[in-house]
């Protein structure tokens, strides 16, 4: 688990276990942190929480700042992580893959310096046209069943206190739980097995590959989380559902792609102009009016 994230919903800022020593705040972090060994003992021995996971790869290429992603059976030389190209001038070379979901990303647009590029996650994908099979992988972790029941027991009884510690530590324990699938992801891949990094070299993850979430910096656009989890059979594998406005419930869950690229990092797509908000909404196929709802707060217009 990484602690650091727990203090600052407590308003407690600094990274664990140094805050425990902080000058300013360590008395405080010191007995919160007691009191959530002590509640996450009782969760444990209780079996309050249950944790739930589904994650799956599949073969994948990049067009443009989309990524196509193909039924399995309908891919030849998968073995071999070949797929001739197909030419502009003779459309019938080449494997024709079924395109099972197809999700389309941002690209940044800010200014940079000459030897920066403008990152989109899609570049973190084998492009279609260079005649490799790649591989985008996706997950849906919860560890929220039980969450709001336990919270409900401490609220009945005005325990506000603890009903915050319950949702906080379900929240921890989520994310917990994407970062041990994530490892686990990164073996199936095979270049995870050799990793030997200690518990501080993951939280900081120092490992290759990423897992960016919908909604978050990279993929602002939460729109692309219900293909993701028709994908992955999440409903039925976590219990996780969706909200109209594509809220996970319970709500200490986590869900997201990963990349595998050894270049692959996090990073924010920033503000948008309206010129790649025009050519989203297209790629997407929705009206701008509905894409510009959605990526609201980064419109730079």
């Amino acid at each position: 688990m990484d602690w650091s994230p727990f203090f600052s919903a407590w308003e407690l800022h600094g990274r664990f276990p140094d805050i425990l020593e902080d000058v300013v705040v360590g008395t405080e972090a010191k007995k919160l942190f007691a009191d959530a060994q002590q509640l996450l003992a009782r969760i444990i021995a209780e079996k309050r929480f249950t944790a739930k996971a589904v994650i799956g790869f599949w073969p994948a290429n990049s067009v443009g700042d989309s990524v196509e992603v193909y039924h399995p059976a309908g891919v030849k030389n998968l073995d071999a992580l070949s797929l001739p190209a197909v030419s502009p001038s003779n459309p019938s070379k080449g494997v024709r893959p079924t395109v099972l979901k197809t999700f389309h990303f941002l690209r940044q647009q800010q200014e940079k310096p000459a030897d920066q590029f403008n990152h989109c996650l899609a570049d973190y994908i084998a492009p279609k046209a260079s005649g490799r099979i790649d591989y985008l992988g996706g997950f849906a972790v919860t560890a929220g069943h039980g969450v709001e029941e336990f919270t409900a027991e401490f609220k009945k009884v005005h325990d506000d206190y603890n009903a915050i510690m319950a949702q906080a530590l379900g929240d921890r324990l989520a994310e917990a739980l994407a970062e041990l699938m994530h490892k686990k992801a990164r073996d199936f891949s095979g270049y995870g097995k050799t990793e030997n990094l200690e518990m501080k070299d993951i939280i900081r993850e120092k490992y290759r590959g990423v897992r960016p979430a919908p909604g978050y910096p990279a993929c602002p656009d939460h729109q692309a989380k219900p293909p993701l989890f028709e994908l992955l059979g999440a409903q039925a594998a976590t219990g996780i559902t969706l909200t109209e406005s594509n809220a996970m419930f319970p709500a200490s869950s986590v869900s997201g792609w990963y990349f595998n690229h050894p270049e692959s990092k996090y990073f924010a797509t920033g503000k948008l102009a309206k010129d790649q908000v025009e050519d989203y909404a297209a790629r997407v196929g929705q009206p701008i009016a509905d894409t510009e709802r959605w990526l609201a707060p980064y419109l730079d217009y």
